[in-house]
């Protein structure tokens, strides 16, 4: 494995390499990349991100390895119980002298394999075997991505609000002459209050379903479940407007730097410089510090060259470990606005800042009475959170785009 991830190392490199060599060329000739060009360089972003996604597949399959072998090992050192002289299968001893009605035929196996017609496959219909592969496949869709930019994070038991008092403005001192009255400077407070939104999603199944699929629904449900409210909470952390819904990172975070009229809304290697360094030293030098765009911005962002010819782009050398811009970790979020007149594309800044409220964790519960008169099994997950700037002073900054 380590071999392979090294050659994975190899290639993410060599495919980085291609890349600055189309651009270079381009600029050495003072053009834009061609039509053909464009092609190419799109594709060698597919392969980057490609080549990321291989690697974040072989960090979860080693976990997952890690847990298999643990749970083998467990079932290995159980002694199994034998009992003699008993019937297999008394169930059917019975149904076959004629003391029950029925007999429920229960083929062994991974999968139960049984006849069921269902009004609507893609309603669950699709699940159910035929001629089977056991193994669901799902679609995958852009996430979340506040959470990996290292926000503070506030795991409480309960809802309740919570102040927080915080610091607008210090104390100034200034050169007072001998006997003169020293003049009062006094810090200013104000105080943020962090609440606990309900997100919750309802999802039923019949019980014919639950009983002849032949995959587990159970686990794959509480694990999509799970991914909604994370993605109805990840969009109002970043563009939420604070009334009725947590107060984005977007929404709260000043303008460092507004991009240029006519161009679009697109920025330059200049402005990412001037929005880097908008935000004062204490909070660069922070480790939470860092940019959060999505994805076709950070391709666009791939491109910019400094005034000595250096990308301010540089790709991670080590697999899991965030690509650099200006040498600060660059994270994506679907939620971030595209580059556009007045948009708000590119976020900066220290993101410890942005404290994200959690009230009980996540709450995945089945009903088999809420519709019993329909014979449906309820799953419900819910979960309680608020997100909001606490420190509002210029921790965290965007680029917006020019109006015209």
């Amino acid at each position: 494995m380590s071999e392979f991830i090294k050659r994975l190392q190899e290639r993410r490199a060599n495919v980085w390499e291609q890349t600055k060599a189309l651009l270079d060329a381009a600029e050495a000739e003072k053009r834009d990349l061609s039509a053909e060009e464009e092609v190419t360089y799109q594709k060698l972003n597919a392969d980057l991100d490609a080549i990321d996604a291989r690697a974040k597949d072989l960090a979860d399959a080693e976990q997952r390895t890690k847990d298999a072998e643990t749970a083998f090992a467990g079932l290995l050192s159980k002694t199994p119980e034998v009992r003699k002289g008993e019937d297999d299968n008394p169930e059917l001893r019975q149904f076959l002298l004629g003391e029950r009605r029925s007999y429920d035929i229960k083929p062994q196996g991974r999968v139960n394999f049984r006849d069921l017609t269902k009004g609507s496959a893609t309603a669950g219909g699709n699940t159910v075997p035929t001629t089977f592969y056991n193994q669901l496949l799902a679609h995958l869709i852009e996430v979340s991505g506040l959470l990996m930019a290292s926000p503070n994070v506030l795991n409480t038991t309960s809802g309740e609000s919570i102040e927080m008092p915080v610091t607008t403005a210090h104390s100034t001192a200034v050169i007072t002459a001998e006997g003169a009255p020293i003049g009062e400077s006094d810090p200013a407070f104000a105080k943020r209050t962090l609440g606990a939104y309900k997100y919750g999603v309802l999802v039923q199944l019949s019980s014919e379903l639950l009983t002849d699929t032949g995959v587990d629904l159970e686990g794959y449900l509480s694990m999509q479940a799970g991914r909604a409210l994370g993605n109805a909470f990840g969009a109002h952390a970043v563009t939420g407007t604070g009334s009725s819904q947590p107060t984005g990172v977007v929404t709260s975070a000043s303008t460092g730097k507004t991009g240029g009229t006519a161009a679009a809304g697109a920025f330059t290697a200049d402005d990412l410089i001037d929005l880097f360094y908008s935000v004062i030293g204490p909070y660069r030098n922070s480790p939470s510090c860092g940019w959060l765009m999505r994805d076709a911005t950070m391709a666009a962002a791939r491109k910019l060259k400094d005034l000595n010819g250096q990308y301010l782009w540089q790709p991670s050398l080590q697999l899991g470990v965030p690509d650099t811009l200006l040498a600060k970790p660059v994270y994506t979020d679907p939620n971030v606005a595209a580059v556009g007149l007045s948009a708000k594309s590119v976020v900066f800044g220290d993101f410890s800042a942005y404290t994200v409220r959690f009230a009980g964790g996540v709450r995945f519960e089945r009903s088999d009475e809420y519709a019993f008169n329909s014979d449906l099994t309820t799953f419900r997950a819910i979960l309680r959170a608020d997100g909001l700037t606490i420190d509002q002073t210029g921790a965290l900054k965007v680029f917006a785009g020019g109006a015209s």
